[in-house]
């Protein structure tokens, strides 16, 4: 059982079919090899599990994505999930609810979160640690869940192009679970027009809440900003074996997923935490946090909000 479907409907966790989604998850695990990886893929804006025509699970969260399109890509697939050795471990497709107008979805993400960490909690409760690839406002449901864990819960989350604020990524890093685990934000110049809208449109009274990004820098050793738009951090991820073109355009959203080799480089860091640790890391790659178009104040004067997850 490589891959299991698990989705949000207010906030209860459930799988397709009769069976429950904690007595798959519970089976699936039982079936694991010690040590094996536990992956949880979180998709973002505009997909719903409800809809055939949007279902992440026919689209880039499926091993064999029955909807054609220039952005599909089967992320189990590329993880290295589906070749049908039990060491290979286990991907969880999250689903939610990700529709309707960005401040529902925004909203959406932050209960969605709250979910996530009961599963995560479960997997803990086998003796299994997870990691996360989330991409745009699944990454705000992988940051939402983190308050809401114990230590050592998850093991590292990869965020491509995460669309949430600084503040709520600073308060996720404040949790018991966030001081351990380890977060590469991934970001690109050619999301810059999605980081506007997002601040523009949803948090636009408080100008100093940048979008993560704009880079949350050298606030926490477990955080690491890489901008793969930059040549200097494509020539030092080439000196670790990932090699990385420039990006063909000046404005895309998914290219962190997208772009050829991106997938070799998540299945590292998801997959070979010894090739790609965060000291490694930080020691090659230059300051990733190049000054974006918002306002910067020093991390410390960013307001935290008391609920990291609300939508506003």
């Amino acid at each position: 059982m490589p891959l299991i479907r698990v989705n949000v409907s207010n906030t209860r966790l459930r799988t397709q079919g009769a069976a429950s989604a904690e007595a798959v998850l519970a089976e699936a695990l039982h079936q694991l090899p010690k040590g094996a990886p536990v992956v949880v893929m979180i998709h973002g804006y505009k997909f719903s599990p409800r809809l055939r025509g949007h279902s992440p699970h026919r689209h880039i969260l499926s091993l064999r994505p029955r909807i054609d399109g220039p952005r599909v890509v089967s992320w189990p697939r590329h993880l290295g999930f589906g070749k049908g050795d039990p060491r290979e471990g286990l991907a969880i497709a999250f689903g939610w609810e990700a529709r309707g107008t960005i401040w529902q979805a925004y909203a959406e993400a932050g209960r969605a979160g709250h979910a996530l960490a009961g599963m995560i909690r479960t997997i803990d409760t086998h003796g299994a640690r997870t990691s996360i690839l989330a991409h745009s406002l699944g990454a705000r449901v992988a940051l939402a869940a983190l308050p809401h864990l114990g230590p050592g819960a998850v093991r590292r989350a990869v965020l491509l192009s995460a669309a949430e604020f600084t503040s709520a990524a600073q308060s996720a890093l404040g949790s018991p679970a966030g001081r351990q685990a380890e977060i590469v934000n991934i970001t690109s110049g050619e999301n810059t027009l999605f980081d506007l809208l997002l601040h523009g449109f949803v948090r636009p009274h408080r100008p100093f809440d940048r979008p993560v990004g704009a880079g949350l820098g050298d606030v926490a050793p477990n955080w690491l900003d890489m901008r793969i738009d930059r040549p200097e951090t494509r020539d030092a991820l080439a000196g670790l074996g990932f090699r990385i073109p420039p990006p063909e355009r000046r404005i895309c959203h998914w290219s962190g997923y997208l772009r050829p080799g991106m997938f070799a480089l998540h299945r590292a860091l998801i997959r070979q935490p010894e090739r790609t640790a965060l000291s490694r890391l930080r020691a090659v790659l230059p300051d990733a946090h190049a000054p974006g178009p918002f306002p910067r104040r020093r991390d410390a004067d960013l307001p935290l909000p008391s609920d990291p997850i609300a939508p506003f």
